[in-house]
């Protein structure tokens, strides 16, 4: 069995004054093609260099970087509010982990627990078999 492999994802460049701006890869590192996520094209990879830039002057990927750019507050705040949801599912899962491995402490000393009362009962057995 083969690891499949996914393409890169495309992230624009940020220019001096704090704008995205595109800025095409060398495709020379870029092994299983490369994705953009301006939704033009659901699932395409991009597998050449002048594949790719040739999307970057659609319609719709430069629509993409020009939402981008207008709403950089939003990118900010979004950041943080997934930043918080991260550190209160870390925390939840901490918590399901503790849960988990009580519980298998508990099972682990009801089984033990069973099995010393079943050859208990057994030896009994044995002491009132007369052949």
């Amino acid at each position: 069995m083969e690891l499949q492999t996914e393409p890169d994802t495309y992230t624009p460049s940020v220019n001096h004054l704090g704008n995205y701006i595109d800025v095409i890869p060398s495709f020379n590192n870029i092994k299983n093609g490369l994705r953009c996520p301006c939704g033009a094209r659901k699932g395409k990879t991009y597998v050449t260099q002048s594949l790719f830039s040739a999307h970057t002057k659609t319609k719709v990927h430069q629509t993409w970087i020009e939402n981008l750019n207008l709403n950089k507050a939003n990118h900010f705040i979004e950041c943080e509010n997934l930043k918080s949801i991260v550190k209160d599912q870390r925390m939840v899962i901490a918590q399901l982990d503790r849960d988990l491995q009580n519980k298998n402490l508990t099972i682990d000393y009801l089984t033990h627990q069973l099995v010393c009362k079943t050859n208990s009962i057994e030896s009994v057995e044995n002491l009132l078999c007369f052949d």
